[in-house]
């Protein structure tokens, strides 16, 4: 499935379609398949109730009832993704059902067997990412509508209602208005080799544009999403075991492994749209920062993965600029990279609203007596108050990748 990383090969022609990237999509699954085939029933009709489930605390009885299927009818990687999706949220449920402080040390056999070996056929990881959450999980209410966030619904959810939907289709909305961008780095490149100035500055006027309007796509969080159901009730089934003191074992996958194994949880940084932005620019983060990146990508689908690679193993657009002593296509490129840099310093903004303001009006609320038990009776998270759900240290992290963003920029 991954294309060939090998850097000695000529890096283009570049093209999308190799890398399963979309050029109407960008890195979004085209049109996911909204239904599994007949055998895969219980699945289905466990993650369309999950909501309920929880809050009613009623899943993990439910999943202990489910027959454990036979990955083997699943055809094709629509399917695949399906599954995946379904199989992540329904684990997220299970394990997170009763709060951090009720979780699980084991995923049952009849759940974990088949959640395993549709990981390894995806090469996905067996936890809820940005692959399953947001790029597989869109469907057209509409099928011939625009896609818009008012044309546009979810596949699968979990508690937090119009939060989450919202949640998650606002940052489908900025993986949309990143396409032009993707479609940009594969004109640059190209435009780089034919020592064609002229269509490589139209390409980083294009891809600044599209990292403009994923800023404005991404500031629609703040009409769509409350903070308090983000914080108290959405965070927690985003959050993963690995870095996280609520379980700091990780998990058994039973069947699969007899010690437990440990997954980061979902995380902006699993998009592969930074990634690629920052390996054109030649965006060097500091080294901390770049292993947790570096880490992230792997639970990205292995051929967008790729498309990473390679264009971190194409000719460098840096150092095009600087040779070329062309004041108009550097001044194109300190464009991008301001353009990239301000859309980090938004998303340091959603996250001061949606966590650090947030965890404190939750902690001021936890010292009053009667806090309710479980993330269905709205008690908040402790655990990660200081950390994305990738767990990652959340503010140092976001304002040192923000601020190196900045450092690439080259100067007159």
């Amino acid at each position: 499935m991954e294309a060939s990383g090998d850097t000695d090969e000529p890096p283009l022609p570049l093209t999308l379609t190799g890398f399963q990237v979309s050029e109407e999509f960008g890195f979004l699954l085209p049109n996911p398949l909204t239904e599994l085939p007949a055998p895969y029933g219980p699945w289905m009709d466990i993650a369309h109730e999950l909501p309920q489930l929880i809050t009613s605390h009623q899943l993990r009885s439910r999943v202990h009832q489910m027959p454990q299927l036979s990955t083997q009818h699943l055809r094709g990687r629509e399917e695949l993704h399906l599954a995946h999706l379904v199989l992540s949220f329904i684990t997220m449920g299970y394990v997170w059902q009763e709060g951090e402080e009720g979780t699980v040390q084991v995923l049952p056999r009849n759940l974990a067997v088949p959640y395993w070996e549709v990981s390894q056929a995806l090469g996905l990881p067996p936890i809820l990412s940005h692959a399953d959450f947001v790029l597989a999980n869109w469907r057209r209410k509409d099928p011939h509508g625009p896609l818009e966030i008012e044309n546009l619904d979810t596949i699968i959810t979990l508690p937090g209602g119009e939060s989450l939907r919202g949640f998650i289709l606002v940052t489908l909305l900025v993986e949309k208005a990143a396409v032009p961008g993707i479609k940009a780095i594969i004109l640059a490149l190209g435009a780089i080799l034919r020592c064609d100035e002229e269509a490589l500055h139209r390409a980083l006027e294009e891809l600044a544009g599209a990292i403009g309007a994923m800023s404005a796509a991404l500031r629609r969080m703040h009409d769509y999403v409350d903070p308090e159901v983000f914080y108290s009730v959405i965070r927690i089934f985003l959050s993963g075991w690995k870095d996280n003191p609520a379980m700091p074992h990780g998990l058994i996958y039973e069947g699969v492994s007899p010690e437990p194994l440990a997954y980061s949880g979902g995380s902006a940084a699993q998009s592969t749209v930074l990634h690629a932005f920052d390996e054109l620019l030649g965006i060097c983060h500091r080294q901390d920062c770049a292993a947790f990146l570096h880490r992230m990508r792997h639970y990205m689908p292995p051929a967008h993965r790729a498309f990473v690679e390679r264009i971190r193993g194409a000719v460098s657009l840096k150092q095009h600029v600087l040779c070329s002593g062309d004041a108009r296509l550097r001044a194109a490129f300190n464009r991008c990279v301001s353009a990239l840099a301000a859309f980090r310093s938004c998303h340091i903004a959603i996250v001061t609203k949606y966590i650090a303001t947030a965890a404190a009006k939750a902690k001021a609320r936890r010292a009053q007596p009667g806090a309710g038990a479980g993330p269905s009776a709205g008690k908040p998270p402790s655990a990660l108050e200081a950390k994305g759900t990738g767990g990652s240290h959340i503010f140092s992290f976001l304002k040192s990748i923000r601020d190196s963003t900045r450092e690439g920029m080259i100067s007159a």
